[in-house]
């Protein structure tokens, strides 16, 4: 069977081998959209006959900004508009016949349809009646996946992230071909991934990072531990592979694969050709090799397990993200004082060194904890298979005895609360860097709530469980050790509270009742938190003390909400700045059912043609009521997921956790 299937897999390299090197337009549209909103168009109406005329003038010598077009026919209020683009790897004459293409199985399939949109994978074409030229559009949108999973998801989504932060940086700013790029990262020897990404050349810098920062939102939804996917926007798209499926060009950013290829080149698709079967080869005798070891390994370990069971299982998977206690130990100087980055209620956060020269944070757990070694083990397993750009890493981790270390990716800058709340190192976080990790967050707590496999709730979401690795990149931390509902504990309900003061929700502070809208509030004030630089608990206004929360909202009522404002971001977009305001209020609305989901807190940071409801007065009793207990937090100083040993946090579900996070299955 392991042969059937490796011989499959040569079989598909060599289709794939010709996909990349064929030339040949596609014929069918990838797909298309007859939108409703704007209504339809009647025969031999004015809109028609300027419709028609779109391309009456059209050929190979039209003016174009690097394969953009930008078509007008008519005036007024019947006047037709369209806008098309083109890959910019292809020539002249395919983009022509594409766009053509595309004009005319648009008409046929939207025949009195006032606005549509169609992709093919060549090109982009839509038209209406309203002004587009320069109009970043968002939706409709669409996407697709290849069908084979890859085998290191963890890997392979780090890279693809690295990769698609790159292109995107080159393309907003623009290329020799407008704004288009390929490129391509390593994620092992014998797997690279590929990728091309586009924006609309009449799209500002601003326009086309925002317009593919919402398209690279969707990747978890569609494309998740997929050898490959698309997504496609009316004013920018990107698709990523395992097998290159574009030509070379001047705006290839690639540093791993350094072979050539020509448009059309017979030479080059001979070498494309010999290198896919070279690689195709290799991975058909690795394929056999690892069957053998993984054999032997199985019959090597069978007579170690310990239990026949569903849990057994677990373990055996589990025992693959453990770590030799010695090994750690090493890697940290013996836990030594010099390699600590912080302590914490639940332990403290050392830095390693493994022999391989890789950073690591490990965490090391009190010794008195009662958890048993089983449930330590799936709750481990559990967290490490939670795969997201914006979420800290869990590795792995060791037990032996007494000690329960976790194992952590390493992340440099430490957590947001050491730039945010410092006067000296505030300045550091500009209005760009801010909105990033604002809009980072919110795709990190969507993941949590909507695409993971299990619905998670943090509970304890604050500024100083945001780490910020070396490009500000923005981690949420201490999710740490999901319960699968303790016995103490219902779905919506508990009869222990656990977070920060100053962030939880009401509803949880007075009832225990929380929901993934008690992270709503959470982020809520977080982001009013990054917006002024002060601490929610802790704000200063003047001389005297005051809830950020009624500041904002006074301000907001006032109409002078840019008092809330830090001075340093003054130079920053103002729009950006207000409707980062207004979303802070929606989520820190008493009425749980007046907050948004993070799914539309997502879309409103992305989609500026949403409108958003007006706010109603927050919720502040959390501040009158805890505001003897409430001091200014003494979190880590920490490049890893540790624990805030602040004094305002509160009870604690398990002693040997940083914060509890729930669980809930599909």
């Amino acid at each position: 069977m392991a042969m059937d299937l490796s011989w499959q897999f040569l079989f598909f390299s060599l289709v794939t081998a010709f996909h990349v090197t064929v030339t040949v337009a596609q014929e069918q549209p990838l797909r298309h959209f007859c939108i409703n909103s704007t209504g339809n168009f009647t025969s031999n109406s004015a809109y028609e006959t300027n419709l028609n005329q779109l391309l009456s003038s059209f050929s190979l010598n039209t003016p174009n900004d690097r394969g953009f077009y930008n078509f007008s026919s008519g005036q007024g209020s019947t006047i037709a508009n369209a806008v098309a683009f083109c890959r910019g790897d292809l020539n002249s004459s395919d983009c022509f016949n594409c766009i053509n293409d595309a004009y005319r199985e648009l008409r046929n399939r939207c025949p009195y349809r006032i606005e549509a949109i169609i992709w093919y994978d060549y090109c982009t074409f839509r038209y209406t009646n309203r002004s587009i030229f320069g109009v970043r559009d968002v939706d409709p949108y669409f996407f697709m996946w290849n069908s084979n999973n890859v085998s290191n998801v963890d890997a392979f989504n780090q890279a693809l992230g690295s990769l698609m932060d790159k292109l995107r940086d080159a393309v907003q700013v623009g290329t020799s071909l407008g704004k288009f790029a390929t490129g391509s990262i390593q994620v092992t020897p014998f797997q690279t991934i590929y990728a091309r990404v586009q924006c609309s050349n009449d799209l500002t810098q601003y326009g086309c990072r925002s317009c593919l920062s919402q398209a690279i939102v969707y990747i978890p939804r569609c494309c998740d531990s997929k050898q490959g996917g698309r997504v496609s926007l009316p004013s920018c798209n990107f698709r990523f592979e395992i097998v290159r499926f574009y030509n070379r060009t001047p705006a290839d950013i690639d540093t791993n694969d350094t072979t050539t290829t020509g448009y059309k080149s017979n030479s080059s698709r001979t070498t494309i050709i010999i290198s896919i079967l070279a690689v195709a080869f290799a991975a058909l005798l690795i394929s056999n090799v690892i069957c053998i070891i993984l054999r032997f390994r199985k019959r090597k370990l069978k007579p170690q397990k310990h239990e026949a069971t569903e849990e057994g299982d677990e373990i055996a998977t589990a025992d693959s993200l453990q770590y030799d206690f010695n090994t750690i130990r090493a890697a940290t100087n013996r836990f030594s004082d010099a390699d600590k980055l912080g302590q914490g209620g639940f332990g403290a956060v050392y830095k390693g060194i493994l022999a391989g020269g890789k950073l690591i944070a490990v965490k090391r757990l009190s010794t008195d904890s009662g958890q048993g070694d089983l449930e330590f083990k799936n709750e481990v397993q559990l967290m490490a298979n939670l795969q997201h750009r914006n979420l800290v890493r869990l590795q792995g981790f060791c037990l032996e005895g007494n000690e329960r270390l976790l194992i952590y990716e390493f992340v440099h800058n430490g957590s947001l609360d050491k730039f945010l709340f410092d006067p000296a190192k505030r300045p550091y976080l500009n209005w760009e860097i801010r909105y990033k990790i604002i809009k980072g967050v919110a795709r990190g707590l969507l993941y949590l709530h909507q695409d993971s496999q299990l619905r998670i709730i943090h509970r304890d979401l604050k500024a100083s469980n945001i780490l910020l690795d070396a490009e500000m990149t923005p981690k949420i931390a201490d999710f740490g050790m999901a319960r699968l509902c303790p016995v103490d504990q219902t779905q919506g309900a508990t009869s222990r509270i656990v977070g920060t003061y100053g962030y939880m929700a009401p509803e949880y502070i007075m009832h225990g009742q929380f929901s993934v809208k008690s992270d709503v509030f959470s982020f809520g004030v977080l982001v009013l938190e990054i917006l002024n630089g002060q601490r929610n608990n802790a704000f200063q206004n003047g001389s005297y003390m005051e809830n950020l929360l009624s500041f904002a909202w006074r301000n907001w009522k006032a109409g002078t909400a840019m008092d809330l404002v830090d001075p340093s971001l003054r130079d920053g977009s103002t729009s950006e700045v207000m409707r980062c305001i207004h979303i802070g209020l929606l989520c820190v609305q008493e009425n749980v059912a007046q907050r948004p989901n993070m799914g539309s807190v997502a879309l409103m940071l992305t989609n500026y043609s949403t409108t958003l409801p007006l706010p109603s007065e927050p919720a502040f009793l959390m501040h009158s009521r805890t505001q003897s207990v409430m001091q200014q937090s003494e979190d880590l100083d920490s490049g890893a997921t540790a624990s805030s040993g602040s004094k305002n946090d509160i009870g604690v579900v398990s002693e040997n956790e940083l914060s509890i996070s729930e669980t809930y299955p599909r």
